[in-house]
């Protein structure tokens, strides 16, 4: 985990109808519930990857919904500090296992 603080500007982030739509449909994953996970104080950041864009990188948030379930949201934290959220997914036992230890 990167443990950065304020990664995201989580009123900045901006996933798209049509990816909104997916994410309910595919994972089961409401809008609402992307914005709790990166509005949390105690979400996890780690790094995945350098983006292809220049100044862009890709993360995974880590973190809980107010109504208790636990969630990873990766993001690409674009370079005007943006995040556009390219999936959301209910963790997997070990992620959560990785969330609650760290």
């Amino acid at each position: 985990m990167c443990g950065t603080e304020n990664l995201v500007e989580c009123s900045r982030h901006y996933p798209d109808r049509g990816f909104v739509e997916k994410l309910a449909r595919k994972h089961g994953v409401a809008r609402d519930e992307v914005g709790q996970v990166l509005r949390d104080r105690k979400t996890k950041y780690r790094f995945v990857e350098k983006s292809y864009e220049r100044g862009e990188v890709v993360y995974a948030a880590l973190g809980r919904t107010s109504a208790g379930r636990y969630l990873i949201v990766f993001f690409v934290r674009k370079a005007d500090g943006r995040a556009l959220v390219v999936s959301a997914r209910t963790m997997t036992d070990a992620e959560r296992k990785r969330y609650e230890t760290k």
